[in-house]
């Protein structure tokens, strides 16, 4: 029994006719018929009655449509994975974080990912939530882990990670420090030290002065590392992106809350083109979301 006598018989069973079936396999009525009497007399069953023009099945003949059609799918899945893991460019994964990302999540994704899959050359890049979407739609990065601003798009996979509580990072000296959560009436007295790379500072200020109700003064960094400098010498606070209320000292680490208490959510997702997807980016998101929702 050969895989394609399988394919021609279910496509035989789909189209329900030997005519449009020979045409969608490229071969003459006669080649296909003689193909399903080879089957059935290696079978030593018969999967199909005829009746004059008109067929209908067995009930071995069911049993094998729809056997056969599951084996057509995993053969056709199985070839695709093939070609997918064997490309160079399978052998690759970009991913995009936030440059005010401040976890340790991602960095033991990557080194346990590495472990697994030593094959897989692994780069990174850092930027805006602009940047992350645009790289994601230009092509320029397979993943993104990125906060959620927009409506989810069918366009690609909106992976969810983890919700958290909003956190700002300030000095340990600084008023706010004394304070077990922060209202956002209490944060606009103080100035907001914003990550953005140059050209997205206007987007970043619109985006945290229309959801969080921040709307005072801002200061911009280009790096993590310059905002924490800010911070610690007093300039104001930092906007961070985590999910976890840990900090390296000096600085502290504070939720903060609308005005009337409510907290303000943060979801965290990975994104990648659903036209993209492969096996590598789908392992690495599993592990990403494990990283951030382990209690470590």
């Amino acid at each position: 029994m050969l895989l394609r006598q399988i394919k021609y018989f279910v496509t035989i069973v789909d189209c329900n006719s030997f005519t449009e079936a020979a045409e969608k396999c490229f071969i003459s009525q006669s080649a296909i018929s003689q193909q399903i009497s080879a089957l059935e007399s290696e079978l030593k069953v018969q999967l199909i009655k005829r009746e004059n023009r008109k067929f209908s099945l067995t009930p071995a003949g069911e049993y094998f449509y729809k056997s056969g059609k599951a084996i057509l799918y995993d053969v056709d899945e199985m070839q695709k994975e093939t070609v997918r893991i064997g490309s160079d460019n399978e052998l690759h994964l970009n991913i995009g974080y936030l440059a005010g990302y401040d976890g340790a999540e991602l960095p033991e994704a990557i080194m346990e990912f590495s472990k697994i899959y030593p094959e897989v050359i692994v780069t990174v890049f850092k930027g805006t939530h602009e940047d992350l979407y645009h790289a994601l739609r230009d092509g320029k990065a397979h993943l993104a882990l990125n906060d959620q601003r927009r409506a989810f798009s069918d366009e690609y996979e909106n992976f969810i990670l983890s919700q958290s509580p909003a956190y700002i990072d300030v000095s340990a000296s600084h008023l706010l420090a004394t304070k077990d959560t922060v209202t956002l009436d209490e944060l606009n007295k103080y100035p907001c030290i914003l990550v953005a790379t140059k050209g997205t500072e206007q987007i970043e200020q619109e985006y945290y002065s229309s959801y969080f109700g921040i709307g005072k003064q801002f200061i911009f960094a280009e790096s993590l590392d310059e905002a924490r400098l800010m911070a610690m010498s007093g300039r104001g606070y930092i906007l961070v992106e985590s999910v976890k209320n840990k900090v390296r000292e000096p600085l502290v680490r504070k939720e903060i809350r609308r005005n009337d208490l409510s907290p303000i959510v943060r979801t965290y997702c990975a994104f990648w083109k659903k036209n993209r997807t492969n096996y590598y980016i789908e392992e690495f998101a599993a592990l990403l979301r494990k990283k951030f929702n382990s209690e470590n």
